[in-house]
């Protein structure tokens, strides 16, 4: 029995409307977007997504490097000053409008292109943070065998895999000589080595040989793309269909997954910590994080409070626009400050606590390779690939904590996939709510598809060299550049004041010294301090690095290209909007650096007199989806204000 074309799309119409409340449930408050299932939706998701990997292989390193304990006083003072304040404007912005970090820029046309940077920048990060996401899931395949592949120097390997250290040391005679000998015939001895005497002959741990020649096989450079490595490809894959499946529904199906993925990195930091704890030379790794050997010193060390910077900057995701677009789903009247304040203390007390899992086991390898802790700790790649497996390939146990590992890498990458990725949706969502109404499903997974292709050049044997020029160049300046204008943009021309009387709306009135701290930092404080981050990584800047080997030029080039792409939609949409509006020089001037006519809360409900003035997009023309229209004759917004 046939069917024609028009009974066909009457069909798929009727289909597709009943799949309209995959985004939207009957008790949202918001009808139009949906929101939340629950808070604790919300919080969890917000938590997953600020705590990330870095957490991990980022914070206990610099924590060492940089004083041990005494490295957490600028880290605490920087989010005062510099990451809670961004945090708390972000999810009060995204919540006030409801809306994400494109469309939310109707609180000031010109700096539109902001939020095409934050969007652009979130996606070039997005495509290679699977791809490490895709590596840990290779890891944790490849922990289900008896004996893990990287515990020993087998066929894979070369002449330089050794899994003891081979070199020499001095070490004093009976009779007060002082003679140069192998460390293998010292330690069978249970002779001492004089103090910074050993030699160690460069040699590589099977764990090294294994991530470079089996998991990676990384070619010599950038230069040398080789092939695409097949398993990595699958693994890659996979990592897109567990994203696509959990944002599917959009935040009501992620909302879901986040209560596993969001918590169960807790359960195995608390798993490998009592673990760590028990295994001989666990204190001696413990003690170089945060004991005894912190340097109190360090701290008039410039480098040590930029870095202090920098770290709760990033690990706090602002700027990114995915802090906006999960707030955009909010109700209006939630508690936006009480959130900001758990998620970041949750945030940074999760670094501190996932130091000492890592130190506790990482001293335990330094204990049975009798070396030095400094000599065993390494940050990023290296930890979490090299020096972490290794020293867990040593337990009694190995490949079951191996997957708990992996596994605990898996959840904390996904949870910041989710958001990096339903900023992308939200953004089309907000550019185009009728289209994402009827296929939100097909949408995001046609984004995962197109992102996984894009990413296929980051698993060919040159890919993690793609994965480190990216990560150079897209999560540094952009993302400053991108905080410091909207700190500029909201805090100095819409108004800070105006916008605490937006937060008031939502929160309630609060008194003014409630406010100082918020004022200070707003006006002042941060945006001084992420200009100096800015100009101090841009004067500092040296060509990128992938260990010893260096990028080729036209890679550096290319990087620049990348950034620049990014951030060039600044002034593009600044002086489109201005070619776009109306009347003289000083007229279209006022228009694009003023609120647009339909700037304020969503719902009528919320709008108060405040904003009783402000255009409803549908009502002036139904097919409208975001915020083109013009300004009506005789608008004046600071009527309002």
């Amino acid at each position: 029995m046939g069917i024609s074309l028009p009974g066909f799309l009457r069909c798929c119409g009727k289909r597709a409307s009943k799949d309209l409340d995959t985004q939207v449930a009957s008790n949202d408050e918001n009808t139009e977007r949906g929101n939340w299932s629950s808070k604790s939706e919300y919080l969890l998701s917000m938590v997953g997504y600020a705590v990330g990997l870095g957490n991990v292989w980022r914070f206990p390193y610099l924590t060492f490097q940089h004083g041990g304990g005494a490295f957490l006083i600028p880290y605490t003072i920087m989010l005062a000053l510099a990451g809670l304040p961004l945090f708390f404007l972000e999810c009060s912005l995204g919540q006030f409008a409801s809306l994400g970090p494109v469309a939310v820029w109707r609180i000031l046309p010109a700096f539109q292109g902001v939020g095409i940077t934050m969007v652009l920048i979130s996606t070039m990060v997005t495509i290679y943070y699977n791809v490490i996401i895709a590596y840990s899931l290779y890891y944790l395949f490849a922990s289900f065998q008896s004996v893990l592949p990287w515990s020993d120097c087998f066929e894979w390997s070369n002449a330089n895999c050794s899994k003891e250290a081979k070199g020499t040391c001095n070490i004093t005679t009976s009779d007060n000589k002082t003679i140069n000998v192998n460390l293998t015939w010292a330690s069978a001895n249970n002779e001492s080595c004089i103090d910074k005497s050993t030699v160690y002959l460069p040699l590589d741990l099977p764990s090294k040989q294994y991530w470079d020649k089996v998991a990676l096989r990384k070619s010599s450079g950038l230069d040398e793309t080789g092939e695409i490595v097949w398993y990595l490809a699958l693994c890659l894959l996979l990592a897109w269909i567990i994203v696509g499946a959990a944002l599917f529904k959009g935040i009501k199906s992620s909302g879901k997954v986040v209560y596993f993925t969001a918590i169960f990195p807790y359960i195995v930091l608390i798993i490998l910590l009592i673990r760590g704890a028990t295994l001989e030379g666990a204190w001696e790794g413990i003690d170089y994080y945060i004991g005894t050997q912190s340097d109190i010193s360090k701290l008039s060390d410039s480098e040590v409070w930029k870095d202090a910077a920098t770290q709760i900057f990033f690990s706090l995701s602002t700027a990114w626009g995915g802090l906006i677009a999960l707030s955009s789903y909010n109700k209006f009247h939630n508690n936006c400050y009480g959130d900001a304040i758990m998620v970041c203390i949750t945030n940074c007390l999760t670094s501190v606590f996932a130091g000492f899992a890592i130190f506790s086991i990482l001293g335990h390898m330094a204990f049975k390779a009798k070396r030095a802790v400094p000599d065993v700790v390494d940050s990023g790649f290296a930890l979490a690939f090299i020096a972490y497996p290794e020293a867990l390939s040593q337990l009694p146990g190995a490949p079951f904590w191996s997957f708990l590992f992996f596994f605990m890498l898996l959840t904390l990458g996904l949870d910041s996939q989710f958001a990096s990725v339903e900023t992308i949706t939200t953004t089309i969502h907000d550019a185009f709510p009728k289209l994402m109404k009827k296929m939100r499903g097909i949408i995001t997974v046609g984004c995962c598809i197109i992102l996984f292709f894009l990413g296929l050049v980051c698993v060919t044997q040159a890919g993690i060299y793609w994965v480190d020029l990216i990560d150079h160049f897209c999560a540094g300046w952009g993302i400053l550049i991108a905080a410091v204008l909207e700190l500029v943009g909201i805090c100095w021309i819409y108004g800070g004041n105006r916008f605490i009387e937006d937060i008031e709306m939502m929160i309630g009135k609060k008194n003014f010294c409630f406010w100082l701290w918020w004022r200070a930092c707003w006006f002042v404080i941060s945006p001084l301090l992420l200009m100096v981050i800015l100009v101090w990584s841009l004067i500092s800047f040296h060509p990128p690095k992938h260990g010893d080997v260096e990028y080729p030029t036209w890679g550096t080039a290319l990087g620049w290209c990348m950034i620049a792409f990014c951030i060039i939609w600044i002034p593009i949409f600044a002086i489109a909007k201005f070619i776009k509006a109306e009347g003289n020089f000083c007229q279209r001037f006022t228009t694009i650096f003023s609120p647009a006519p339909n700037w304020g809360p969503a719902l009528e409900q919320h709008r108060g007199e405040r904003y009783s003035h402000v255009v409803d997009t549908k009502k002036v023309n139904p097919d409208l989806e975001i915020s083109t229209i013009p300004y009506p004759m005789g608008y004046d917004n600071k009527a309002y204000s």
